[in-house]
């Protein structure tokens, strides 16, 4: 650029321009150094290639010149004043409300005494979006739905498009919203300072107009207060929870039926009142509260004159019972019955030894009561229809229950089962030739019998009897007694309901399950299963003395 000052006063476009040839440096002069190791810049001296530069050339007269020039078409002849700072309305008007109060006339059609009705209510006005709301306090027992009437929002003013504003609300004006109208009567102190400071001088403030069917209403009805019958509250917070516990006997032995029943006293210190119940035994029929709890009386007040009450008040009664009125050994007649205390426990005798050094709270000893002989209850005899532990529970209980088993023994025993050939001890020849398995399953200590097929006997084989606990003979339905493993030995003779099987042979299982619980079977049984498994054997095959294999897996 500074080459452009030596084209001798030519425009600068193109065409005009001329380059100086002798000009041979087109450089820029450095403005950084460096000063004891720090960078330091300076402004520069020359232009680009040692041209001198266009500050240099301007007096100091033109450049106070320049600096002190302001011209007028920019800025103005005349000083202005600064801008004031921008508040936006949400912030200047940020929670202020103005609060009016005005009514609504609702008319009544279906009363025949009420004509209408003045409903007052508050209008707020927010001038942060201008927005208003109508609430009408609540009053209870009115009768009418109360609580916000109107939503805070933009009340339409006219058909235009146009909202009500602050500065159209003043007071005796009625301001109708949505076919209501609402007669404005006066308004807080804070809408009217704010409607002076803006200039709109508010009217003078009307009176609410007063229900004309409210004044019946508001005739003060006298009220009765009940004195509370302890004037010392103290007792409430130290004596709550804290009683005084009694052991008595009753002598009812004047009534029909009577006797001398245990009943206990309770005394409660926080208002006196005392409560009995009467031991009963479980099943007895009687009901145990002999008196509610409540405050009994010791004396009354003389009265001139017979009179009859439902309930006794403060007033008729002179003195109640107090604590000092139950000692131990004596006879107390409450309401007409006789209790002679017997016993208390540990906290009475301890607030009797704080409270009441002077009595003294020995127990005395109460009479055992000597237990009537219970009737042996009857059990029916048995019918033989189901189990006799199921009938037993009919005779137990009015609705019958499962009788318990052993479910760990039913665990354990699952699945074994002790297998025994036997034949049929009958006096017919042609039973000779049948053979039974009978099994003894160890779960459930029943029995079971299965008859083997015979050929030419013309008995079909099968089951002959299910699963079924067989009592031993000559034993009674009350103490049954049934058939076990240690009855059975080899050569015995088991009775199974009127017919009687001969034990011939049984199964390995049988010996190896006899000897894990020797100490519970008898010598003889063991012994005789030894004998008959020990003896004849051939190809791991019991065989029996009539030389038949006994097959009892089959």
């Amino acid at each position: 650029m500074s080459w452009n000052l030596n084209n001798h006063g030519l425009p600068f476009l193109p065409g005009y321009t001329f380059r100086d040839v002798t000009k041979s440096s087109f450089n820029r002069r450095q403005t950084l150094g460096f000063k004891n190791g720090f960078r330091v810049p300076h402004r520069p001296t020359v232009g680009i290639g040692h041209d001198p530069l266009v500050s240099e050339k301007l007096t100091q007269q033109e450049l106070s010149e320049l600096c002190c020039e302001t011209p007028g078409m920019t800025y103005g002849s005349c000083p202005q004043t600064a801008c004031e700072d921008f508040i936006p309305a949400y912030v200047a008007f940020d929670k202020k409300v103005l609060c009016y109060h005005a009514y609504f006339v609702e008319d009544f059609l279906d009363s025949p005494e009420e004509q209408y009705c003045v409903r007052p209510v508050l209008i707020y006005y927010y001038l942060e979006d201008d927005s208003m709301c109508i609430f009408e306090p609540t009053v209870q027992n009115s009768g009418l739905m109360q609580g916000k009437r109107l939503k805070r929002q933009r009340l339409p003013k006219n058909e235009h498009g146009e909202h009500f504003q602050w500065k159209d609300l003043n007071l005796g004006m009625d301001l109708e919203v949505y076919g209501v109208k609402y007669h404005i009567t006066h308004c807080d102190a804070f809408t009217k300072e704010f409607m002076e400071s803006e200039g709109i001088i508010l009217n003078d403030p009307e009176p609410m107009p007063v229900y004309p069917y409210s004044k019946p209403c508001s005739i003060s009805v006298p009220q009765y207060t009940t004195p509370s019958p302890s004037s010392n509250m103290y007792e409430f917070p130290t004596m709550d929870g804290k009683v005084l516990y009694f052991s008595a006997l009753w002598d009812d032995t004047d009534s029909l039926n009577g006797d001398t029943r245990r009943v206990t006293i309770t005394y409660f210190l926080v208002d006196n009142t005392v409560e009995i119940r009467e031991v009963v035994e479980p099943n007895s029929g009687r009901i145990p509260f002999l008196m509610r709890r409540k405050k009994i009386p010791k004396k009354f007040q003389p009265v001139p004159f017979p009179s009859c009450v439902m309930e006794i008040s403060d007033k008729e009664v002179g003195q109640y019972y107090s604590p000092k009125d139950f000692q131990l050994g004596q006879t107390i007649k409450i309401l007409g019955r006789c209790f002679l205390l017997c016993d208390c426990d540990r906290f009475t005798k301890e607030y009797y030894q704080r409270n009441h050094p002077d009595m003294e709270m020995t127990p005395t000893e109460v009479p055992k009561k000597v237990d009537k002989p219970q009737e042996k209850r009857e059990i029916p005899t048995y019918n033989g229809f189901g189990s006799l532990e199921d009938s037993l529970q009919n005779c137990l209980s009015l609705i019958p229950k499962p009788p318990k088993m052993k479910f760990l023994k039913m665990l354990e025993n699952d699945g074994k089962v002790l297998q025994y050939s036997a034949r049929l001890d009958s006096q017919y020849p042609q039973d000779e030739v049948r053979r039974f398995i009978l099994c003894y399953h160890l779960s459930n200590d029943m029995i079971s019998i299965y008859e083997k097929n015979t050929r030419n006997s013309g008995i079909i084989g099968g089951k002959f009897l299910k699963m079924t606990r067989i009592p031993k003979p000559g034993s009674t339905v009350e103490n049954p007694e049934f058939y076990s493993p240690a009855d059975f030995a080899i050569g015995a003779t088991v009775e199974v309901f009127s017919h009687r099987f001969v034990l011939t042979d049984a199964d390995r299982y049988v010996l190896t399950y006899l000897e894990s619980i020797s100490s519970q079977i008898p010598s003889h049984t063991l012994d005789s299963v030894r004998q008959k498994l020990g003896v004849g054997i051939s190809h791991n095959q019991p065989v029996d003395q009539n030389g038949e294999a006994a097959e009892l897996s089959s």
